[in-house]
């Protein structure tokens, strides 16, 4: 099958050398295409993901994006070549560097369509923290996952609110001090992985999940998708009640809530399926 063709967005850099971009009507799909270093972090890496999702966020017509990767492994976390380079870092040239790592993290975690990563192969390091962004994970039951910062005397701090929001608190105890290597089954049993799959049906799974979310109300899926991060860890207060009676009242009252409705009373197709 002939691969979607790359779509040139004004705000992404003219040529990028570390990923792949490809549009299949409204789904983008961004490739780590580094299979040679197993598609290990460094600061272009960084840069290019970081760009890509935030011109993404700004396309109304997006409806979901995929993150997959070329090669064996998914990602391996930060390149060794970089890792080099960050010896002879200052404390300021360190915490700079980190806090664009944390910035390209909050970028894929709050891009307003759902990410779907497609874990082809092991996912190490920064590449967990990669996989705990995204809203729906699916991993072929092969990949290994570890958290192995404590291995090099480092800690895994910049993805650590995503990996312990995916994983729970309790299993975050164990892999971020033992530093051990987990299965796939493992992870999916911790919930970092929604579904656990073979090879030859991963790319099925991933395009049924598309199916599914393009099927569904495109504001509706933006909304439900930023009401889940707000309200996840958020107290139970009279604030956040008013809140959640005004988001309904506003969808409920929308163009595409009104439609959404009507269509499922009367059996026909609501307009974004038209």
């Amino acid at each position: 099958m002939t691969p979607p063709p790359l779509i040139p967005l004004p705000s992404l850099p003219s040529s990028l050398t570390t990923l792949r971009l490809t549009r299949d009507g409204a789904v983008a799909r961004v490739t780590l295409a580094r299979p040679e270093v197993r598609n290990a972090f460094n600061d272009i890496v960084i840069q290019e993901l970081t760009q890509t999702f935030e011109a993404l966020a700004q396309d109304p017509s997006l409806r979901a994006v995929v993150l997959a990767a070329e090669g064996k492994a998914f990602c391996a976390g930060a390149d060794l070549n970089w890792m080099k380079a960050m010896a002879g870092y200052s404390w300021e040239d360190n915490h700079a560097d980190a806090a664009r790592l944390a910035h390209m993290l909050w970028t894929l975690y709050r891009c307003p369509v759902p990410v779907i990563a497609q874990v082809q192969g092991d996912a190490y390091a920064g590449g967990v923290g990669l996989v705990s962004v995204c809203d729906i994970v699916v991993a072929v039951d092969t990949a290994g996952f570890c958290l192995s910062e404590a291995k090099l005397g480092l800690l895994p701090a910049t993805i650590a609110p995503y990996v312990v929001r995916a994983m729970g608190e309790q299993s975050s105890r164990r892999y971020f001090v033992t530093a051990e290597r987990f299965s796939a089954a493992e992870a999916h049993r911790l919930g970092l992985v929604h579904e656990l799959v073979t090879a030859d049906t991963l790319e099925e799974t991933v395009q049924g999940l598309c199916t599914a979310l393009v099927a569904n109300g495109p504001m509706a899926v933006r909304a439900c998708k930023r009401l889940v991060q707000d309200v996840a860890h958020a107290p139970l207060t009279e604030a956040q009640r008013d809140d959640t009676a005004r988001r309904i009242a506003d969808i409920r009252a929308s163009a595409e809530g009104r439609d959404g409705v009507q269509s499922f009373l009367t059996k026909s197709r609501p307009g974004w399926l038209a």
